[in-house]
């Protein structure tokens, strides 16, 4: 079993290449990893589904994700492929809601996995790290919703 303080230590270092937490002092980093885990997928593994409950998210660390949703014709249509850096989960993590597309790893994958359990954990035991955790995830997913906002008008003219 490896050392706890090694893992934590590797976790950070993970969040810190992501990019998502720059924001972040060193410190709220360090405190954050705990709270995380690695998971590694193969290609073609389901990490979730399409109206599953959101008791998760993930960042990609390596490989990449396809995030697929099926239309109301029963066809099933990639949205979006996912590389290192980029997070996904993270609307169900924060509002408990079910999942609004399903994620699959389109190659070997290592994912940072926060649960909902663990960014709760996180609240109460740790609340200014997860305030700037839950902060770096909105500004992101803002981010992305500005951008979805953009190309829906492009595509209206």
């Amino acid at each position: 079993m490896p050392d706890i303080s090694y893992l934590i230590d590797e976790i950070r270092d993970m969040l810190l290449d992501c990019g998502l937490f720059n924001t972040l002092h060193a410190s709220e980093v360090l405190s954050a990893a705990g709270y995380f885990s690695i998971a590694k997928y193969e290609p073609d593994a389901v990490i979730c589904s399409e109206g599953d409950a959101g008791t998760f998210m993930c960042i990609i660390h390596f490989g990449a994700v396809s995030v697929r949703k099926t239309h109301s014709s029963g066809e099933v249509v990639e949205i979006a492929k996912l590389r290192k850096g980029r997070a996904f989960g993270e609307m169900a993590v924060l509002d408990g809601e079910r999942r609004s597309a399903s994620c699959i790893a389109v190659s070997d994958c290592t994912l940072l996995v926060l649960s909902k359990e663990s960014l709760d954990k996180m609240l109460s035991e740790a609340p200014k790290s997860a305030a700037n955790v839950i902060r770096a995830i909105a500004v992101a997913m803002s981010k992305r919703l500005r951008m979805v906002d953009g190309q829906l008008v492009e595509h209206q003219l």
